[in-house]
């Protein structure tokens, strides 16, 4: 597994280590998670977009 190196203000990763502590899991998984949440919404709304696009498309087509 590739590891990274992030930056951020001290009280945000405190907000994350007691989120972390409290959902007994690792500082990594949450942060895991919270990217892999990010990503799928991120596609999901590139796919309703598209798709939106393509709607109009077909409109003016018509």
């Amino acid at each position: 597994m590739a590891r990274i190196l992030i930056s951020m203000k001290d009280t945000f990763l405190k907000t994350i280590d007691e989120m972390a502590e409290r959902e007994q899991r690792s500082r990594s998984e949450l942060v895991r998670e919270a990217l892999r949440s990010y990503v799928k919404r991120a596609n999901s709304a590139s796919l309703k977009k598209a798709q939106k696009n393509a709607t109009l498309l077909e409109t003016l087509l018509d």
